[in-house]
């Protein structure tokens, strides 16, 4: 993965998130200099596959990708219509991801107006969550993406524990929150979110054993093994998890794509569910498109629907 780190952009922040990258994967870091272009900055082999690839599509009079000229992702295993590997870009306006001219930044900040409480109570999302008789509650998001639900729910009072196994998508998602946290409509839902890069499923699948063995109040779990802090088991779990490739369609998002090449499609729906339960919320809420089928067959309580997604909802016994 390559890091292109812009004029004006935080160089501490660059060294940091250089480093933490290096965890998990080969970083190479480039800096622009003035009046340079971004793309004549890349390495040379992917300036030059870019450039060969732009040509070629140009040559061809359509930007849309054929057989020959489509990649399979090797973490994500989906067949991506991306011309060129996606690199990160961190400049004075926070951390992107681009690719073949597109730019995916969190971006937290534009989720103001949604956040206003006249408008809040009617996110999807917090009505599917809405819980009786819990003054402080804690909420899981298990697939926390680019942390918009994240968001509002914590702007609805739950304090909120994300899970993102992808580092990019981690990477992406913790400027955003470095960024809200500066904004005075925001500060105080974002200060109620809590980023831990991880697999969730092991993390949901570890409250619930560890319950077990202690012989504690199962509504209580110690979770030194993530953070060093004794937490309530969450009140709310919520699963968003990311569908298998279906085939290529003009409506989905060129953004998305983007993504699509870091996140794998959720290939146990059985064990995410079962580990979710584990947890012991009293509460599970699965994102959905509006007319796909169930998350492995669970049959929900209830459901809140929307034109574009809904949310089941399965309520557990307490």
């Amino acid at each position: 993965m390559t890091l292109l780190v812009l004029d004006g952009a935080d160089q501490a922040e660059a060294q940091r998130l250089a480093e933490h990258l290096r965890a998990s994967m080969a970083v190479e870091v480039v800096h622009a200099g003035d009046g340079q272009v971004a793309s004549d900055l890349l390495p040379d082999g992917e300036r030059d596959q870019n450039r060969r690839r732009g040509s070629a599509s140009a040559n061809s009079g359509s930007t849309s990708s054929s057989k020959s000229g489509s990649k399979s992702d090797s973490k994500s295993g989906l067949n991506s219509d991306l011309q060129s590997d996606p690199y990160l870009v961190l400049g004075p306006d926070g951390l992107a991801l681009e690719s073949d001219g597109m730019s995916l930044r969190g971006d937290l900040q534009h989720m103001e107006r949604r956040l206003r409480p006249g408008n809040l109570s009617h996110e999807l999302v917090v009505r599917a969550a809405r819980l009786k008789g819990v003054e402080h509650p804690t909420a899981v998001d298990a697939t926390a993406g680019l942390g918009e639900d994240s968001l509002l729910l914590a702007a609805a009072g739950f304090d909120v524990t994300m899970y993102e196994r992808d580092p990019v998508i981690a990477a992406l998602l913790r400027d955003s929150l470095r960024r809200a946290a500066a904004v005075p409509q925001l500060a105080q839902a974002v200060g109620r979110m809590r980023l831990v890069e991880g697999d969730s499923i092991e993390a949901l699948e570890g409250m619930g054993s560890r319950a077990g063995e202690s012989g504690r109040d199962p509504r209580l779990v110690s979770q030194d093994s993530l953070d060093g802090r004794d937490d309530t088991r969450p009140d709310l779990v919520l699963l968003d998890p990311m569908f298998p490739a279906r085939h290529k369609s003009a409506s989905v998002k060129k953004k998305l794509r983007l993504l699509q090449t870091l996140e794998r499609p959720c290939d146990d729906e059985e064990r995410l569910l079962q580990a979710a339960r584990d947890a012991g919320p009293r509460k599970i809420i699965v994102k959905r498109p509006a007319k796909g089928p169930t998350l492995a067959g669970m049959k929900p309580s209830y459901s809140v629907s929307g034109k574009a997604i809904r949310f089941d909802c399965l309520v557990l016994p307490r």
